[in-house]
């Protein structure tokens, strides 16, 4: 059995104001054609289909446009996608009566009955094999927030123990289901301890590093895991069987060194057999001045000037300049943008580093734009503002469920 694992597409995304649209279309095609050389059984979407809540109508014309394709087709392929942090679950799953019809199956929030049960109907499907027949069970966890948890035991992390046991619960039901040559598979959203994070483009869930998930929170007897949220791809516990697909495009600039991909995963009855890491096409280039580190700004105008000539157009590459100052430079984006004259390449950011004392700590602090901050570190400085040390965890626990609840209240 072949089985596609994808994730984190963030459809409807921007870089520094620059729309994706191009990126993503290509990557949908490119994939649709994998889909058929690789003879796919099951595609698993792990979340974050689009970029925000409420995405924009193209980019949902992409996903409407994607799934109408891949469900006229020939051959049966079961579609399993699971709602992530950035997505609208009631956005994702309004459309059901049109989507199952394309076999489709779409997981937006844990399903419950009125007596607190899981509803294994709605959280465990089938996959079926090239034959027809079912040659899988995918247990599909959507992102998880803290009301989705059962109440814990005072003792234990509230967060890490309810998320396990909203797992144990699917699993075990997941086994109750399996016959023998039937593999076990999970998917699920979120945040696994000892990966590596994208800081400029992965919002934090549930927590973050001090809430991140151990490994065991997948039994042996689970065959694939196929997750989602991380955008680089990797595997998790140095298991094979436990990955991260990664985004299929640059997030972010820092990260435009990253191999995408989506996995390709056989199993073989109730074993994982591999997983094939099948590198996706990168349609436009993500250029850093320089590769890494900073320059002096003289050394900077020197490399832009001797980047490629041409016109600009939406295929041009994306460019981050890094410049190294010893004095805050008032007209420092205009002479960049002045040097670029020419050049078929497309600003996005200006990135300053403040060298020798020339420069007061105000003034370092402001190159940051807000938009390079995360929420936790947004807590740390004003927290460090206003009083000394570190916030409390009671403190950082708090300003968590806080951010938790006010994406909920802005997901339609």
């Amino acid at each position: 059995m072949q089985i596609l694992h994808t994730a984190d597409w963030h459809l409807g995304h921007t870089l520094h104001g620059l729309s994706r649209h191009r990126e993503h279309g290509a990557f949908l095609g490119w994939l649709e054609r994998v889909i058929d050389a690789e003879a796919i059984d099951a595609l698993i979407i792990a979340g974050d289909v689009f970029d925000a809540a409420n995405p924009p109508a193209s980019a949902q014309n992409l996903w409407f446009d994607f799934l109408a394709r891949i469900g006229h087709r020939d051959r049966h392929l079961d579609v399993v996608v699971i709602a992530g942090n950035h997505d609208s679950a009631a956005r994702l799953t309004a459309p059901e009566p049109l989507l199952d019809r394309l076999g489709v199956r779409v997981i937006g929030r844990v399903a419950r009955h009125g007596d607190g049960r899981l509803d294994d109907e709605r959280m465990i499907v089938p996959l079926s094999d090239a034959t027809g027949e079912i040659g899988a069970w995918l247990c599909a966890v959507p992102f998880l927030r803290p009301a989705d948890l059962p109440r814990a035991p005072q003792e234990v992390d509230p967060l890490i123990w309810g998320v396990g046991e909203v797992y144990r619960e699917v699993i075990d039901l997941a086994r109750g289901r399996q016959q023998p040559g039937q593999a076990l598979v999970a998917c699920g959203h979120l945040y696994m301890v000892g990966t590596a994070v994208s800081h400029l483009s992965e919002r934090r869930i549930l927590g973050g590093n001090q809430h991140a998930l151990p490994i065991d929170l997948f039994p042996d007897d689970v065959a694939y895991v196929a997750l989602g949220h991380l955008h680089k791809a990797q595997r998790v516990g140095g298991r094979d069987h436990v990955r991260y697909a990664g985004s299929p495009i640059p997030l972010s600039m820092g990260e435009a060194g990253y191999r995408h991909q989506v996995c390709v995963v056989t199993l073989e009855g109730e074993a994982f057999a591999g997983v094939k890491s099948v590198p996706v096409p990168r349609t436009i280039d993500v250029v850093r001045v320089p590769a890494h580190g900073a320059l002096p700004l003289a050394e900077a105008m020197d490399r832009l000037t001797a980047l490629e000539a041409g016109d600009l157009d939406d295929g041009a590459p994306y460019l981050e300049v890094s410049v190294a100052l010893t004095r805050p430079e008032p007209g420092l984006r205009a002479a960049i943008v002045a040097a670029l004259a020419g050049r078929r390449a497309r600003l996005c950011k200006v990135s300053v580093s403040y060298t020798g004392t020339g420069a007061s700590l105000a003034d370092a602090e402001a190159a940051r734009p807000l938009s390079d901050l995360g929420p936790d570190e947004v807590l740390r400085r004003r927290w460090q503002r206003d009083h000394q040390g570190e916030p409390p965890a009671a403190m950082v626990a708090a300003y968590h469920e806080l951010i938790d609840s006010v994406m909920a209240e802005q997901a339609p």
